[in-house]
């Protein structure tokens, strides 16, 4: 695989009812397959895809995240909400697509969602270090710790959005 599909797996995950997960659209992709195709090979295979290795996103689900894209063109042919696999789920397709490259794949998937659980690992031992840091020190460093931690909140970069601003009830914007 190279340098550029990799970071295209890492950009596939994405935390959907709070499970690291990707889509069969990008998974489809990945393998050099038609979404058709893979959908056909797990329905084949039910039983080998319980709820927390596959589920299908619910309408809202589907709706919510067809709003948040910024290209329409992405999900603009798409009628049906789509299937989302869990890590252990794309394990799983490996034993239903029998290809080379699907082999490849599912091995750099793999990787991939290893390092990002050694990252998110990382990161809470950094706050627990932080934490234990602060109570050594006095109240002179409650700034720079507090900077710190605003640097360390995942959603920092998200409340940065491009875009419309959306005018809420109260009339403020967000």
């Amino acid at each position: 695989m190279t340098q550029i599909d990799l970071i295209r797996v890492e950009r596939s995950i994405r935390i959907i009812r709070g499970d690291k997960v990707i889509f069969d659209e990008d998974l489809a992709e990945l393998y050099g397959i038609e979404n058709k195709k893979l959908i056909q090979a797990v329905k084949r295979n039910l039983d080998r895809f319980p709820a927390d290795f596959m589920f299908q996103l619910t309408n809202q689900e589907f709706k919510d995240l067809k709003s948040q894209s910024v290209t329409s063109s992405q999900w603009g042919g798409r009628r049906t909400p789509p299937y989302a696999f869990s890590e252990q789920g794309v394990a799983m397709l490996s034993s239903v697509l029998h290809s080379p490259r699907a082999v490849q794949v599912n091995i750099e998937i793999m990787r991939t969602f290893v390092q990002l659980r050694r990252i998110l690992a990382s990161h809470s031992e950094l706050a627990e270090r932080l934490e234990q840091l602060e109570q050594k020190y006095d109240d002179r460093f409650r700034v720079v710790f507090d900077a710190i931690r605003q640097l360390m909140r995942p959603d920092v970069a998200e409340k940065e959005s491009i875009g419309f601003k959306v005018k809420e009830a109260a009339g403020a914007y967000r």
